[in-house]
């Protein structure tokens, strides 16, 4: 039997103010793949991680889509050129390896009290005073005093530098064409920080992870300098985003289930990886693996002709229910989450700083579930956009013991 072409797939359009979920439960079952009105392919089950992320197959996504927005040159492009996350082969493997080792799961382990002190140094002072930001006060701050503190930049900074990263982030993906002139103003002084801190350790270095990277660098001496400060600007930017609207996703569907929550208020340390791995399932703000098809393949039925951009489309994939049994509910006591959960990626491209960021919301949620049992979700449920980084509307929570 002849292949299908791609152009017998349904179409999944982007638009502000759709269910997500409920549009890819519906393609899913409609056919395995879907195309999109941004010229990217979509995967639509968890299967198609091993098939696409691990192949040798596929590769990485590199400057593809700034690319396709006109951007070939300048800040933006630099950082995509650079940067780990879009990079493949040899160039990945340097960028990888001086990362890896620093940021190994014993050595962020031993982050946790630090992740569970600073959640009640925020917490505590709200409790009882009714409804506060939890994505900025809250949320936002702990990933990002918590790398402030791993490479030893001042409190003092944190205002500009987490603009910094709120900025430059959106230069992940598609951004916004009117934001070019300020994504780019906000990444020069990002990068021109981070080259002072590298050049500080150089000149005095400390027992702390910026100066042992710097000395790991040196010695192998296989990166640019550019790339050596890329990789740590894009560690900031890879470790904030996504732990901010991890922690509200997740805080945001247990307070909505007092059943849940109630649980997990009386037994927080036995649970707080189990309501983490939920979170992180049911509603992930990393919205998909993009990946390049290095040659012609065959995907369920369908050929996808060598270069074509396609992306496993977590959405879809962890509430696929050939993996997940009754994937649309949220259920902390689930026993069928895989081993390694699909949200931090798969192979070579595998999250480095997943071991940092389940330090975080793990000891973050406990802290919260001990403090403040009795705290409420206030105003609207909270919502994901679209984009590379899926950034959340807004979240109210009164605190309450």
């Amino acid at each position: 039997m002849p292949l299908k072409s791609l152009s017998e797939t349904p179409e999944y359009v982007f638009t502000e103010d759709f269910d997500q979920h409920a549009t890819l439960k519906r393609l899913r079952e409609t056919a395995p793949l879907a195309r999109t009105n941004v010229g990217m392919m979509l995967a639509l089950h968890h299967r198609h991680i091993d098939l696409l992320v691990t192949s040798d197959a596929t590769r990485q996504l590199e400057t593809e889509v700034t690319m396709l927005q006109g951007v070939m040159d300048g800040p933006i492009h630099d950082l995509i050129s650079n940067v780990l996350l879009f990079a493949n082969g040899e160039a990945h493997r340097r960028r990888r390896a001086p990362i890896s080792r620093t940021f190994a799961f014993k050595l962020m382990d031993a982050m946790r009290p630090r992740a569970a002190a600073l959640t009640e140094e925020l917490v505590a002072p709200h409790i009882g005073k009714g409804p506060v930001n939890f994505v900025d006060e809250i949320a936002a701050q702990i990933p990002a005093r918590i790398i402030a503190d791993v490479l030893g930049i001042p409190r003092s900074d944190l205002p500009i530098f987490m603009q910094w990263i709120a900025d430059t982030g959106e230069a992940l993906g598609f951004f916004d064409p009117e934001r070019r002139q300020q994504i780019e103003a906000s990444l020069k002084a990002f990068n021109a920080y981070v080259a002072d801190l590298l050049e500080q350790r150089r000149a005095h270095p400390r027992e702390d992870f910026l100066s042992e990277y710097v000395a790991v660098t040196a010695a192998e001496g296989a990166m640019s300098e550019a790339e050596i400060r890329t990789q740590i600007v894009g560690l900031i930017l890879a470790g904030s985003d996504t732990t901010r609207g991890s922690l509200c996703m997740t805080l945001a569907h247990l307070l909505i289930r007092p059943d849940q929550w109630g649980a997990f208020c009386a037994d927080p340390e036995g649970l707080k990886k189990a309501v983490v791995n939920e979170g992180l399932r049911y509603d992930p703000v990393v919205p998909g693996l993009p990946r390049v098809a290095l040659q012609d393949m065959e995907v369920d039925g369908y050929l996808v002709p060598a270069g074509t951009p396609i992306s496993v489309s977590l959405l879809s994939a962890l509430r696929d229910p050939e993996v997940y049994a009754a994937p649309d509910t949220f259920d902390i006591f689930r026993t069928d989450h895989p081993r390694w959960h699909p949200i931090f990626g798969a192979g070579a491209h595998r999250c480095a700083g997943e071991a940092l960021a389940r330090a975080e919301m793990e000891e973050a949620m406990a802290t919260i579930a001990r403090l403040a049992p009795n705290s409420e979700l206030v105003g609207a449920f909270p919502t994901l956009g679209t984009g590379p980084l899926r950034q959340i509307d807004g979240m109210q929570v009164a605190f309450k013991t």
